[in-house]
């Protein structure tokens, strides 16, 4: 056959691509991981996010991370739940399957960094397990494996059209440097008015660091203008970079308070806070995680209590991060941070102010828990919502916080249902449970699921409590926890992809990965009341309106929903939807108590 004009062969290219239809181009997109995962923006992705230690042992030889001595040394004790228990980064690539399954297609991994194994007072002590406490930004923890096992499950992700991202911490470090004063290791907070960097140990102190004003770093050469901070003998090179083990590098003022100035300069929990102004720091971080970028392709950073680290850190680091991985390849990198506030003035501020792209939408969780709970009216969620202007770039940027039911420092979705309700009926806890996530996973931002809550998982609390193994546990506080959707007890392995939130979660996760509406629509809420029960918004992307309506009230419904005038034709994706509008731009809906539906039209 003779070969074609070049100008026919993309005629021909361009009508076959406009043959296919939305759900069919996004399948195609997931049968061809290698060539479309990176152009994938962050709202075009469901997040599934992992402590590795808590997720599967791929390798029981790195359980002690090479270290011997016992729990208090090498802070590997399975039976105790704030300390490790063998899960490691061979354990998440062989149950990337699983992963999948459920529809997600991006891994957040907790922070993967060599850590202190053990801190903490005697008879307080804990290992960690999470992640944050790194004594190596260089190298990965060797509880949980090595580079050739993080660039193994990358290389497997990518391979399957998944992303990787990377939980990174700049605002502290491990618990090393002490201060002489407090020689129990708490030491209250002491401000900069009451000790100013060019004064010893308070304002009626010798002078030092004569001319540093807050900027010319290269005049900070003292370090106890408010403690007296030292090194312990044998930690001088604990720390990876070597940099990180001079205590010029950080604010020593003690412990922060998490109020005023000393939310910025306080030390996290007696954990060594870094001084992220001084620009030997900022550069430092940005090689740093920059290498992890150039070395591995990793798809994002989450980072962790982005909002104790001042503004002209982010507003350097961010654009650094995003151009090396511009160049790697990667034009979509998503960065998100953690500022732990339920209030959207505040999420909203450090997007506007640290210029930040993203944060975790704690509005949401905190909105979006009340809202399923019934405790509260629809209109609750309804008003963060209408806050999404106040976002960097409106609405768009509104689109990609990632949103989440609850997480390893707060605890889960289903906890706060029992704890709101301890006599609830198993019935109406998975009811208000699967509610909850056709909320995430249907409205705007990039769902966050919390490993675990797929199988039912609701811990007893918060923190370690929450931290509940996927396989067989030996911790006797966990073995006996109400699970949503079963009553099973005992140590058993998580992994059953049979199992009913599973096959929800999956549903509704496969649903949105198919749907370009629910993933990057312009959102506009329908209704919403001062009581529980209908909350309805829609998704608008060209000519296809998704519509998804809820029911948080224990009674039935039925109600017309404004809709735009000339979505016409109507289908189901998910429950019994009618075919066509009352009239145009009415649209009648009925719904069962505690029960959704997602219904779209397509080319008005």
């Amino acid at each position: 056959m003779s070969a074609l004009a070049p100008w026919r062969k993309t005629l021909l290219a361009v009508t076959a691509l406009c043959a296919l239809d939305l759900g069919a181009l996004a399948t195609a997109a997931t049968a061809t991981p290698q060539i479309s995962y990176r152009l994938r923006k962050p709202q075009d992705e469901v997040i599934y996010f992992v402590l590795p230690d808590r997720f599967e042992n791929g390798d029981p030889a790195n359980d002690h991370g090479g270290m011997k001595g016992g729990p208090l040394v090498d802070g590997f004790d399975p039976t105790r739940a704030g300390f490790y228990h063998g899960g490691d980064l061979k354990g998440v690539t062989r149950r990337l399957d699983y992963i999948q399954g459920l529809g997600a297609t991006a891994v957040w991994l907790a922070p993967i960094f060599r850590n202190r194994a053990v801190q903490g007072p005697p008879g307080h002590e804990s290992a960690a397990h999470h992640g944050y406490w790194i004594t190596d930004f260089t190298d990965v923890d060797p509880h949980l494996g090595t580079k050739a096992d993080f660039k193994a499950l990358v290389d497997a992700a990518h391979a399957r059209g998944m992303k990787v991202y990377m939980d990174i911490v700049v605002n502290h470090t491990a618990d090393v440097i002490q201060y002489r004063e407090c020689p129990e290791g708490r030491c209250a907070y002491r401000s900069v008015a009451d000790y100013p960097y060019t004064r010893k140990g308070g304002v009626d102190g010798a002078p030092i660091n004569d001319g540093f004003d807050g900027k010319a770093f290269g005049k900070l050469k003292r370090t106890d203008w408010a403690y007296t901070p030292y090194v312990p003998a044998g930690q001088e090179h604990a720390k990876t970079p070597d940099w990180l083990n001079d205590p010029i590098y950080y604010h020593n003022r003690g412990d922060s308070t998490f109020a005023g100035e000393s939310s910025l300069t306080g030390d996290f929990a007696t954990l060594d806070d870094v001084f992220t102004e001084n620009p030997r720091v900022i550069q430092g971080f940005i090689e740093i995680y920059g290498r992890w970028i150039d070395d591995f392709g990793v798809d994002g950073f989450r980072i962790d209590t982005a909002r104790h680290v001042n503004p002209e850190f982010w507003q350097a680091f961010v654009p650094a991060m995003l151009a090396r991985a511009k160049a790697r390849g990667i034009p979509n990198f998503h960065i998100f941070g953690e500022v732990f506030d339920p209030d959207v003035a505040i999420l909203a501020s450090h997007t506007r102010v640290d210029k930040l792209p993203a944060v975790l939408d704690f509005a949401f969780q905190s909105a979006g828990t009340d809202v399923a709970i019934g405790r509260t009216g629809t209109d609750r969620l309804a008003r963060v919502f209408a806050a999404d202007p106040a976002y960097e770039g409106g609405e768009a940027g509104a689109r990609q916080l990632p949103t989440f039911l609850g997480n390893h420092d707060m605890g889960r979705i289903g906890w706060f249902m029992i704890k709101a309700k301890p006599a609830i009926a198993d019935d109406e806890l998975l009811a208000r449970v699967t509610l909850a996530n056709a909320l995430m996973l249907t409205a705007r931002g990039v769902p966050t699921i919390y490993y675990g809550d797929e199988q039912g998982f609701t811990g007893d609390g918060d923190y370690a409590d929450s931290r509940e193994d996927m396989f067989a546990s030996q911790v006797a506080s966990y073995n006996d926890n109400r699970l949503v959707g079963s009553t099973a007890k005992g140590p058993m392995s998580a992994f059953k992809t049979n199992s009913v939130l599973y096959q929800r979660i999956a549903q509704l996760s496969k649903l949105r990965v198919a749907t370009p509406a629910l993933r990057d629509g312009r959102q506009v809420v329908r209704a919403a009341s001062d009581k529980p029960g209908l909350l309805a918004f829609s998704r608008i992307l060209g000519k296809t309106e998704v519509l998804a309506v809820f029911n948080t009230s224990d009674q039935p419904l039925k109600v017309n929903v404004s809709v735009e005038a000339d979505s016409v034709a109507w289908r189901s994706l998910s429950g019994a939807c009618a075919a066509t509008p009352v009239a145009p731009g009415s649209y009648s809906i009925e719904l069962k108590p505690l029960d959704y539906k997602i219904c779209v039209s397509e080319g008005r």
